[in-house]
């Protein structure tokens, strides 16, 4: 039996505005921009503590297909809640704030290009 190859390392995004996708995640999400080869492509990496998260790349001519059920990211939180407060203060699209069957509270968002992110929290055990 083979072993896992390694451990994750990003998520790549194709965006159609590269300056709005970056407020968003900077500003809004609160990730840190981080260097990046010089590539001849338009495009930013992005961090949260010391792990590079998010790869953005400009040049998106497709509707984004994603959905709380499907095509997605996540993280975890502590206050989803909280969360919630402060991304609608921010302008941000809230999609849903719920409790699943196995005491999770997910809260999706929606970025630019229409991509979910969802932020999760166990609330109780089931």
């Amino acid at each position: 039996m083979r072993t896992f190859p390694g451990t994750f390392n990003h998520i790549s995004l194709h965006v159609s505005d590269l300056v709005k996708s970056l407020h968003f995640y900077t500003q809004l999400l609160g990730m840190e921009e981080v260097q990046r080869p010089a590539f001849s492509f338009k495009g930013a990496w992005l961090s949260m503590g010391n792990a590079h998260l998010l790869h953005l790349i400009e040049g998106k001519d497709y509707e984004t297909k994603s959905s709380n059920r499907g095509n997605h990211f996540a993280f975890s939180n502590s206050d989803v809640n909280g969360l919630e407060a402060d991304f609608v203060t921010k302008g941000i699209e809230v999609v849903s704030n719920k409790i699943r069957v196995d005491g999770v509270r997910q809260l999706f968002v929606k970025d630019p290009d229409g991509y979910y992110i969802e932020f999760s929290e166990e609330v109780f055990i089931v």
